[in-house]
């Protein structure tokens, strides 16, 4: 369907473009474009998108007047990452935007060590060895990072304080997803602190999906955490349902989960990743150098429960944690 909508507009573009002056026409020729990865779906990137073009905009861009996107969609299949990189790259675009976790950044620094990289992500980018340091991050890859997956051992904290009799815990991955063995090791270091037995299961299809809550009640899991991902994000009303009809206290990364009947959410706000990304890809095609813009960390952190499922579940939510609550749905 993209790919129709898509030839469709090229259609559409280029019958415009007999009418149109030469003025016009030469200018945007010379229009730089900025090349946009992403790894998740159509639907979830809308949502990030705005919050782009907001930060564009304030450093006097402004899309279709003196900028072009061209996007390019893995909808949630991190292996069309590269080929859909390699594609930018030869479309010689100016920048690089990318989103959608690390997968996203590496595919993009795999295929050019020229065109500078902007990306937004969740995990530790000088761990993962992306950048060399937050301040310094050389070459030309620079971005944000909200730190979303760093927070897994405090999610499970925050699952354990509202099902303290939850003994086995099941922690839902995608094997696909950058770094996932070293997170599901500071899950596991994290359990061993509270006395809880973590049983993984892991799903990079819908299907797999399906299968992943059949085996955490098999495996009699109280309670779940739903790790940091794009792909579960973009599937997160197939898993908000999956732990209504299993009945088991679940845990996620996005407010998103909670406003649609997941029990509670714990992580950064996405906008501003996405804001300050447009910020900073607007700044290097004003002549910025990817190296001298240090990355930049989101600092604030929402904790959003939703009560009603909370009643569904028969969990009582302790007064502390709702009095450290950002947002509680009712």
């Amino acid at each position: 369907m993209l790919d129709l909508r898509r030839r469709q507009f090229i259609t559409l573009l280029g019958g415009a473009a007999a009418a149109w002056p030469l003025a016009a026409r030469a200018q945007q020729v010379s229009m730089p474009v900025v090349g946009v990865l992403y790894s998740g779906s159509p639907e979830m990137f809308e949502t990030l998108i705005s919050a782009f073009r907001r930060g564009l905009n304030e450093v006097g861009y402004v899309e279709g007047r003196n900028v072009a996107l061209e996007l390019r969609l893995a909808e949630g299949r991190y292996d069309r990452l590269p080929a859909l990189a390699a594609d930018l790259v030869r479309r010689q675009v100016a920048v690089i935007f990318t989103a959608g976790g690390q997968n996203s950044a590496f595919a993009a620094k795999a295929n050019t060590a020229t065109i500078p990289i902007v990306f937004t992500t969740g995990g530790d980018p000088v761990r993962s060895g992306l950048i060399a340091s937050l301040n310094r991050p050389g070459g030309n890859v620079t971005g944000v990072t909200n730190l979303t997956a760093e927070r897994e051992p405090k999610r499970l904290e925050i699952l354990h304080e509202l099902v303290p009799t939850a003994d086995r815990i099941a922690v839902l991955v995608n094997p696909a997803y950058q770094d996932v063995e070293l997170r599901v090791d500071e899950i596991q270091a994290a359990s061993r602190t509270i006395g809880k037995q973590i049983h993984v299961v892991q799903a990079s299809t819908e299907n797999a999906i399906n299968m992943a809550f059949a085996a955490l009640a098999q495996a009699r899991a109280g309670a779940l955490l739903v790790s940091s991902d794009p792909f579960f994000f973009g599937r997160r009303h197939q898993i908000v349902a999956l732990a209504a009809r299993y009945a088991v206290p679940a845990i996620y990364q996005w407010r998103e989960f909670a406003q649609i009947g997941g029990l509670i959410s714990y992580g950064a706000d996405r906008s501003y990743a996405q804001h300050e990304a447009g910020i900073y890809v607007g700044k290097i095609l004003k002549g910025a150098k990817p190296s001298d813009l240090p990355v930049q960390q989101a600092v604030k952190l929402e904790l959003v429960i939703n009560v009603n499922t909370a009643t569904a579940l028969g969990i009582t939510i302790p007064p502390t944690l709702l009095a450290r609550a950002d947002e509680v749905i009712e």
